[in-house]
């Protein structure tokens, strides 16, 4: 197995992702599609223990790791490279995604972001979060949102990462990137969040929100005064407050639902689809959590539908969902059965009225 030129491949090839699996050749993912690298052989399982020792390359504290959870989440750096890894197990033989991290950050004018998630970053304290599937950029968006605080306000900036992707150089702020897991810069997201509250950091970055107690830390650094922006894997902004909430037991879910109503300033929901020039097109849900949405946080029972229509109501930046696909379509970035593929069926009538709306206002400003 030549780890070196499936590697090589990739980069030329510009995937974002590389599949090993035994039985199979190499695949890359290309622009979302999954492509064979034809080239190699299928492969075996003596080639995939063979990439477990050139990525782990005899660090025990991974081995031990991967011994006693059958997973391993790693960093590596090839030809300059970072390199996202993970390496499981199915049929007791070893599997692995390596997902490539770009050098450079995208810009973040060109990542298709609304104006209203930069100027939350000038926000003095609260929770500001980026959600969304696996897949759909929230890590790029988080880094963009760094960089762009980086450049213009000086802050101190502390992450926590597993593992770190991009690595950053302190410009206008000064920035700290530490690991999270076994053997690394923190044991635990939850140790590292509460070790920050005596870091003197403006600005803490969580990688993932994944449970209760890195939820709770995250709530006590917000209220404490500092800035907290955190990523959840959830698919919709109603769909987080209603996840946040289900992290806490139901005598605790009052308080939560109060601290979350003050505390959280906006969420944003994303999602990757392959454009029409076969580009990948970034599809924003925003949600700026104003009077009327606290309201709805604060009730006994949440309303997925009323914070739906909260958002797309809003006259305070929110954006919703049916908005952003319906001026992708109008730009024609995206086609109609791609619009219609993203919403619910009962929400179709509704697209097909936004996209009507928008283009006899885009007639109406060419007159």
């Amino acid at each position: 197995m030549n780890m070196d030129k499936i590697l090589d491949i990739a980069i030329e090839k510009d995937a974002s992702d590389v599949h090993l699996i035994s039985g199979n050749k190499p695949m890359l993912r290309i622009s979302r599609e999954l492509v064979p690298i034809e080239e190699m052989d299928v492969l075996t399982e003596d080639d995939m223990n063979e990439m477990y020792d050139y990525l782990v390359r005899g660090n025990v504290d991974k081995d031990e790791v991967f011994n006693a959870t059958r997973k391993l989440d790693t960093s590596y750096e090839y030809s300059g490279i970072r390199l996202r890894v993970n390496i499981s197990v199915a049929n007791e033989i070893p599997l692995c995604t390596l997902r490539l991290i770009k050098n450079t950050l995208p810009p973040y004018e060109s990542l298709g972001l609304p104006e209203i998630i930069r100027r939350a970053t000038y926000q003095p304290q609260g929770l500001i979060l980026v959600t969304g599937k696996t897949n759909s950029g929230k890590t790029t968006t988080l880094n963009a949102l760094i960089n762009e605080i980086n450049e213009t306000q000086n802050k101190k900036i502390l992450t926590l990462e597993n593992p770190v992707e991009y690595k950053h150089n302190s410009k206008k702020s000064l920035i700290v990137q530490k690991e999270v897991g076994k053997g690394r810069d923190a044991l635990t997201f939850s140790d590292g969040v509460k070790n920050s509250l005596r870091e003197d950091c403006d600005i803490l970055v969580i990688g993932e929100i994944r449970d209760k107690v890195t939820m709770e830390a995250a709530i006590e650094m917000a209220e404490s005064g500092h800035l907290v922006i955190g990523t959840l894997h959830t698919k919709s902004c109603a769909e987080t407050i209603d996840r946040m909430i289900n992290f806490y037991d139901i005598r605790d879910q009052a308080s939560v639902k109060y601290l979350l109503s003050s505390l959280l300033k906006l969420v944003v929901s994303q999602r990757l689809l392959k454009g029409k020039d076969g580009r990948l097109v970034l599809v924003p849900e925003v949600m700026v959590v104003d009077n009327i949405v606290s309201g709805i946080i604060r009730k006994d029972k949440i309303s997925v539908s009323e914070i739906e229509d909260a958002i797309q109501s809003s006259d305070k930046g929110s954006i919703g969902l049916i908005n952003s696909i319906a001026t992708l379509f109008v730009e024609d970035r995206i086609t109609l059965d791609q619009a219609k593929s993203q919403i619910e069926e009962k929400n179709i009538e509704v697209l097909n009225r936004t996209i009507m709306q928008m283009k006899i206002r885009k007639e109406n400003k060419k007159q």
